[in-house]
Parts: structure tokens; sequence; C-alpha cells
């Protein structure tokens, strides 16, 4: 008999068993933006980028990065309020993976902390096997 190393098991997302949470739990805090540092740079920088990005992979493709980005940018160039945009995403997103609505409801969470909000958002798809980044 020999001895194999299998592979963790996998969800369907591809993470490995041993790196899910639980449902109802986010894979990091909102103020843990520091553990993913080159999304949190951007995100600080050109904030549009980061929500199209998270869009674009939470509606699975249908909607671009461009065209999201840019229509957020447009909201907070025009009315300062991004976040009534913003929040239907981490509300999307949240159902997609049966996340707790914390500390707050998602429209508080990103009209009081959005920069956080979009970093912790674009954190859990990575966590989860995505690439933000790539579309995908």
């Amino acid at each position: 008999m020999h001895s194999s190393t299998a592979p963790p098991p996998q969800y369907a997302t591809g993470v490995p068993a041993h790196h899910m949470t639980t449902p109802g739990e986010w894979s990091t805090g909102l103020c843990d933006c520091t553990k993913d540092m080159s999304s949190c740079c951007m995100t600080c920088w050109c904030p549009c980028i980061t929500f199209g990005q998270i869009a674009e992979v939470v509606d699975k493709g249908t909607t671009s990065c461009g065209v999201s980005g840019a229509l957020y940018s447009i909201l907070c160039l025009f009315t300062g309020c991004e976040c009534i945009y913003s929040f239907m995403y981490r509300s999307k997103l949240r159902q997609q993976y049966m996340l707790t609505e914390q500390p707050c409801n998602d429209c508080l969470v990103h009209c009081c902390c959005e920069w956080c909000a979009l970093c912790q958002e674009y954190r859990e798809l990575k966590y989860r096997g995505l690439e933000p980044s790539l579309g995908n």
C-alpha cells in the first residue's frame, strides 16, 4: 500500500473546503483593509475601478467593469452619493454567498465606510477563489 496525498475537497467555487467560512461569515472584517494592500491602495486612489471589478464579478460578466466604474464615477462627481449604487452590489454579493448583513445594513455600511466596504467585498471575492481584477 502506498499513501497518496489527495488535495483537500473543494466546493463548487473551487475554494478548498478548509478555506471556506461557514455560511453567514465574511472571510475578513470591514476594517481589515491592510490584509490586501494592493486592493486597499487601488480603492483609496480610484474606488471606481475596485467597484467596477466587483460589479463585473457579482453580475457574472453581464455588466462590464468599465460601465459600472463609469456610472460610479458619474454619481460620485455629480452627487457625491455613489453609495446609493454601490450598496446594491454588497447586497447581491451577500445573497450569492449567504453572508450576514453586518455590522449594519448594506446602505449604511457603504454610506459610512465606502472604501472599507469595497475593500472587504473585493477580499471576499478573492477569498472565494475569484479574481476581480481579471473579471472572474
